[in-house]
């Protein structure tokens, strides 16, 4: 039986042409919301990626292709959402990138752009979102932290402040939403395997002369204790649960899942 819990509801979705914001896309969907898709990729290929999604679960979808990084993009989409949804009720801000290197050596210009991207493009979205949601007393902000936002690695200096600071900006939103139908909740996933995630792996497969298994079981070996990845699907549910009327007092949390990453 096709779930109804968000029908005529619209989610935004950031960087949702693959990985984490995929599938927590496709699971929105699934409970009936009209999604807006954004991120990079083939223009061809993701007009079919969100055309085959609406005739999936029978939702309405559109694409942006705002951006991240740059606030007047970041305008023209929610000004688009706007126009063709009559608003985001669901803003999921998942947009990320990373870059790897000692903070002597981490160029600045990356630095920036982490920043700007992992972070600064939720304050946009969110200032953006709030007046519509509070309008109809009821909005939900899911901010796509990491477990990188609970606790830091060595050589991700900019991602990790990123992310630190996206928890905490999410307890504000919370704070200053309270005693609205508006709640904002982080989320923070170990490792998932999606593209950004296969690259690490492919790398020390190649520096390290493993297979691709043995390559996998290493890297989780040394912070993921369950030894499994999360899947997009996992997060998507866990999404879909901080909608639902369960979750009304779920406000401000940074809730990891992470396979026990941040326990130890």
């Amino acid at each position: 039986m096709k779930s109804t819990m968000l029908v005529g509801k619209t989610a935004l979705v950031t960087g949702s042409t693959s990985g984490i914001g995929l599938g927590i896309a496709r699971s929105l969907a699934e409970q009936g919301a009209n999604i807006v898709f954004n991120g990079f990729g083939d223009a061809q290929q993701i007009e079919k990626l969100y055309t085959d999604i609406g005739a999936e679960f029978g939702v309405q979808t559109a694409y942006h292709n705002a951006d991240m990084s740059k606030p007047q993009e970041i305008e023209a989409m929610m000004a688009y959402a706007l126009e063709k949804f009559g608003g985001v009720d669901v803003l999921v801000n998942n947009a990320g990138i990373q870059h790897v290197a000692a903070v002597e050596d981490f160029p600045t210009e990356k630095w920036d752009a982490i920043i700007a991207i992992n972070l600064s493009s939720a304050f946009h979205t969110t200032r953006l979102a709030l007046p519509g949601m509070k309008q109809k007393n009821w909005g939900r902000i899911i901010n796509l932290a990491s477990v990188h936002g609970l606790v830091g690695s060595s050589q991700k200096s900019a991602y990790v402040a990123a992310k630190h600071g996206l928890v905490g900006f999410t307890k504000v939103t919370a704070l200053e939403t309270a005693q609205t139908g508006v709640t904002a909740n982080a989320i923070c996933p170990g490792f998932v395997l999606t593209p950004l995630v296969q690259k690490q792996v492919d790398d020390r497969a190649a520096r390290e002369g493993l297979d691709n298994d043995a390559a996998r079981r290493a890297l989780l070996s040394e912070k993921q204790p369950s030894g499994e990845f999360v899947t997009p699907e996992e997060l998507g549910a866990l999404a879909v649960f901080f909608c639902s009327p369960a979750a009304a007092q779920v406000r401000g949390v940074a809730w990891n899942m992470d396979g026990g990453w941040a326990a130890q």
